[in-house]
């Protein structure tokens, strides 16, 4: 490979992870998350439980006063590990569309269907929660699923900074019609800020029409195995990182065999949550309208 070769491909790997973590991180800004907590590859990931019932303060001169046992309960829920990746570019498409052309538009799709891997994670795990019930109308569906985490919070002595609420995508048109709202994306997500109650409210298809999800800001966290800790350098597979957060790695090269321009990306990343009975999930489920005689 020559040195402008050299230059080009270096310059694609920096861009392509570098692209990857801004992204994500303007999200994680959004949810509160200041970093990722760093895990070894193959940690198991545990959810927490906090119980306990504080006993009456009113205790007479000289009694014992009576001690409220308070315990976090932790219960795994899967484990982080290092997982691989690889999409090519064969050389009829660079010929077909020109080097940048092809390259581009298939690093961008890449990167997007690792974006989705992390997300789909996501949801699939906040469709967990265990603070369930069900309303009879949207709006009451939004005002319950903030009030049930504030006073989950509450209960287990910690102060929500905020609330982030997920929706159905057709559900909040339905609710917003004509109205003017503004909408911004992060990573994938659309969300809208200071809206309905909530700090963020994130909009999404993979939410059933009539579902609402929402949990504290401060219950939401990052959790990554750097690509860097892996030992792949030492076999002779480098990969390239961001220097500042190592969320993901990225290497490209030729396959000649195949006449193929060959991307790795190598990543463990979740999005999770510490509490995962602070979570809320509501079904709407509006009565039916009576039958007229």
């Amino acid at each position: 490979m020559t040195g402008k070769a050299q230059i080009t491909v270096a310059a694609r790997e920096i861009d392509f992870v570098t692209s990857f973590s801004k992204n994500l991180q303007a999200l994680t800004d959004i949810m509160g998350i200041s970093r990722f907590i760093k895990k070894g590859n193959g940690t198991t990931l545990k959810t927490k439980k906090a119980t306990g019932t504080l006993k009456s303060g009113t205790v007479a001169e000289g009694e014992e006063i009576p001690l409220s046992q308070f315990e976090v309960k932790e219960t795994p829920y899967d484990s982080i590990d290092i997982e691989k990746y690889r999409k090519g570019v064969s050389a009829e498409a660079i010929a077909e569309h020109g080097y940048d052309v092809a390259v581009a538009m298939t690093d961008e799709e890449f990167k997007t269907e690792l974006q989705d891997i992390v997300l789909n994670r996501f949801y699939d795990f906040l469709k967990t929660g265990t603070l369930t019930s069900t309303e009879t109308t949207w709006q009451m569906g939004i005002a319950m699923v903030i009030g049930k985490v504030k006073d989950k919070f509450k209960k287990i002595h910690r102060t929500a900074t905020g609330v982030a609420v997920w929706v159905n995508t057709l559900d909040l048109y339905k609710y917003v019609g004509a109205a003017q709202i503004t909408i911004q994306t992060a990573f994938g997500m659309d969300y809208v800020k200071n809206f309905l109650g909530a700090d963020v409210v994130f909009i999404s298809s993979e939410l059933e029409e009539g579902q609402i999800i929402a949990t504290p800001i401060n219950n939401i966290i990052g959790y990554y195995v750097d690509p860097g800790d892996s030992e792949f350098a030492q076999a002779g597979l480098p990969y390239t990182t961001d220097s500042e957060t190592g969320l993901i790695g990225f290497h490209t090269e030729g396959n000649y065999s195949r006449a193929l321009s060959e991307s790795y990306a190598i990543m463990g990343l979740r999005l999770f949550a510490e509490y995962q009975d602070a979570i809320a999930v509501i079904t709407v489920e509006e009565p039916e309208a009576p039958v007229t005689p």
